[in-house]
């Protein structure tokens, strides 16, 4: 059966199947503000989230690529190469598990990923591959090197390249709120809302709004255990940060003025 997850390679069939259903769901949900999800991280915090995909075929190519730019450092098609193959490498064990979570080896993996994109970058390529500038929204996400202002230069390219669609620039907004780049979250709101269809752009302009205004989508948590109120901050995944016990101070006790 499919779903026995016992063999590598069903675990990975899965794996991609059930990440591309949510994809699908995403695109048409979270991409236009429907069913929240803006300030959260999550699966779809940037289009193509697809994840690697994984499988056996990549360290011919690695190795095949990486002689390559060393011998021609200014082949950028090597680089493109080398990028890509390297990132489908890291949906493998051990650098992603059976439920689609990046381990430490995937992130240092994708380190490596960063790096010929960047090479590839710098040469100056007339149109950068859209297909590789969505797998690297996957690297520089939250879940991968975290790296928002690299996050927002992808999702740029990726406009430039679809500049009508209302989806990714709601992801460009998201991530410029993210990284602090309040003026290019603002435009790229403001024409993220001009091509939403007409009955979802109050709510895609509220959801933008509301990751302006906590762009890092913590909310204030507070608990009381065992007569101890404790305080913290409970981010987009459902995490509790920065916990401590806030002391209420004893009431004092009223002195009345006696009378003589």
């Amino acid at each position: 059966m499919l779903f026995d997850l016992r063999g590598r390679g069903r675990r990975r069939t899965v794996r991609v199947i059930y990440t591309g259903l949510a994809l699908l769901m995403g695109v048409g949900l979270v991409g236009f503000g429907i069913g929240g999800g803006f300030g959260g991280g999550g699966l779809f915090t940037s289009i193509g989230k697809e994840g690697p995909g994984g499988g056996s075929g990549y360290s011919k190519p690695i190795a095949k690529y990486r002689k390559l730019t060393k011998e021609q450092p200014h082949n950028a098609s090597a680089w493109e190469n080398l990028a890509k193959n390297l990132y489908h490498e890291a949906g493998n064990e051990p650098y992603t598990t059976s439920a689609g979570v990046v381990t430490s080896k995937g992130k240092e993996l994708f380190r490596q990923v960063d790096q010929a994109w960047s090479s590839y970058i710098a040469l100056n390529p007339p149109k950068p591959n859209s297909e590789l500038a969505h797998l690297m929204t996957v690297v520089y996400s939250e879940e991968g090197l975290n790296e928002l202002g690299k996050e927002v230069e992808v999702l740029q390219i990726l406009v430039a390249a679809n500049p009508t669609s209302a989806a990714l620039y709601a992801q460009l907004a998201q991530y410029a709120y993210k990284a602090h780049k309040t003026s290019l979250g603002d435009l790229s709101s403001a024409k993220a809302v001009s091509l939403a269809p007409a009955a979802q752009r109050a709510r895609v302009k509220a959801e933008l709004a509301e990751v302006k205004a906590n762009p890092s989508g913590e909310k204030a948590f507070t608990t009381t255990t065992n007569g101890k109120t404790l305080v913290g901050k409970l981010n987009s995944k459902g995490e509790v940060r920065g916990v401590h016990e806030v002391t209420t101070p004893a009431s004092s006790k009223s002195s009345g003025t006696k009378k003589k």
